[in-house]
């Protein structure tokens, strides 16, 4: 017998029972896909904690719940590098980055000399730029294996199938549209590019009118760039428009990109409900704890901690 039976492997899933877990609760996982992996949409995500940069076009409560996401995977034991974000446009974009600094906070701006010393490689590439200090990221993939083999160390163990006891939490994305049909798919490709001529500190987020991208620095001239953002819930393999999409937006950056090697090409689906906030609500007989976007490591720390309230204290989520 367990407190609690959680339903899905992937982010939301891990950081409630790693919470649960570490205020006392017994937890059991099942997931038919076993520990996290290519089939978990976590497992393709981008692993920026910036809350700062997510207030552009994101409703408030993701910029204040998501404040707290990087001090919670720290303390998860999971590794967090804390170098900021850098916001930058092409000078023929000046404008969009003006209307992104209109729109968020907690940023400075820095002239070409400023913004070289931060991103050397970047010097001579873009005129103008935005520091955003207090952001963070993580790797997705290692902070997911490392919740798994922390878990486990605790005596959770993450089965295919069993049989539920204690309270049911599902945290299984869009497979919980056979109970929540309101969900719906917000499709997210990405690229993965070893490229040792470029060297990159911080996430970089490149604002473009049609084409934004981001690139966040993996380690040993590792990259991951993404993503796009399309009204689906296909998740098959990347098509080729959205690969040159990010690949043109990079060399455009800097041209050094067309030398990098391609490691992997993926793609997922997000689960999102109608306005894009998360949720965790009762319905059926189980909590569910979905709707995560594209700001899965952001809040998924908020949503576990909201998850562990109800069940230890009875309070109600603030997202409900």
């Amino acid at each position: 017998m367990t407190d609690a039976t959680i339903l899905g492997a992937g982010v939301a899933g891990l950081t409630v029972a790693h919470e649960l877990v570490s205020r006392g609760l017994s937890v059991q996982v099942i997931d038919p896909a076993g520990p996290p992996g290519p089939k978990a949409c976590s497992w393709w995500a981008g692993g920026m904690l910036a809350p700062f940069c997510e207030g552009e076009t994101a409703p408030d409560p993701v910029s204040r719940l998501g404040l707290g996401a990087a001090d919670w995977w720290q303390a998860a034991g999971a590794c967090v590098t804390r170098a900021g974000t850098l916001v930058v446009a092409l000078d023929r974009d000046r404008a969009e980055l003006a209307r992104f600094a209109r729109r968020t906070d907690g940023h400075r701006t820095l002239d070409a000399t400023a913004l070289a010393a931060l991103e050397p490689d970047l010097a001579d590439r873009v005129s103008q730029a935005l520091y955003v200090p207090d952001e963070a990221h993580l790797a997705p993939r290692a902070a997911l294996d490392h919740l798994h083999q922390s878990l486990t160390v605790r005596g959770v163990r993450i089965a295919g199938q069993g049989r539920v006891t204690g309270r049911l939490i599902d945290c299984r994305g869009l497979a919980a549209r056979d109970r929540l049909p309101e969900l719906r798919g917000v499709r997210g490709e990405m690229a993965i590019l070893r490229a040792p001529g470029i060297r990159l500190s911080r996430p970089v987020r490149l604002l473009h009118p049609r084409h934004p991208l981001y690139i966040v620095p993996r380690g040993d001239g590792v990259y991951m760039l993404g993503a796009t953002q399309i009204e689906s819930d296909g998740r098959g393999p990347a098509t080729l428009r959205s690969v040159m999409e990010l690949l043109g937006a990079a060399y455009a950056l800097h041209p050094a990109w067309a030398e990098a090697e391609v490691l992997e090409i993926g793609a997922d689906a997000r689960p999102a409900f109608p306005d894009n906030l998360p949720r965790v609500l009762e319905r059926d007989g189980r909590t569910h704890v979905n709707g995560l976007f594209r700001h899965g490591f952001l809040l998924a720390p908020a949503l576990a901690r909201m998850t562990a309230d109800l069940l230890t204290t009875g309070a109600l989520p603030e997202l409900a």
